[in-house]
């Protein structure tokens, strides 16, 4: 094997590296996203029965693996910010987040 060979080897493996890791974000961020969307309009759902709707909110959050660290209560809408954690790896592990409001209809 060359060295031109040996460094060829050693660029594709760590183009593959790079294009898991986005990915790796990617599919956190779209979790996230779900996660909070779904919070949010179970405890909206909550709320217009009288029930406690960031119990509600985080049991979802937490069924769709995140937490949910906000959740506040706006007049008749909830809001809900959820997070995942993803593991980058050699970058070390970092959250990702995604705010939802959710209301009456």
């Amino acid at each position: 094997m060359t060295v031109a060979t040996a460094f060829a080897v050693a660029a594709v493996l760590a183009l593959a590296v790079a294009v898991l890791l986005v990915g790796r974000a990617a599919v956190a961020t779209h979790a996230a996203r779900s996660a909070a969307d779904l919070a949010a309009l179970a405890g909206a759902h909550a709320l217009r029965e009288g029930l406690d709707p960031c119990t509600a909110a985080s049991g979802i959050a937490a069924a769709n693996g995140a937490d949910l660290p906000v959740c506040t209560v706006d007049g008749h809408d909830l809001v809900a910010r959820a997070e995942v954690h993803v593991d980058l790896g050699v970058l070390g592990s970092r959250a990702v987040s995604a705010v939802a409001r959710a209301g009456p209809v």
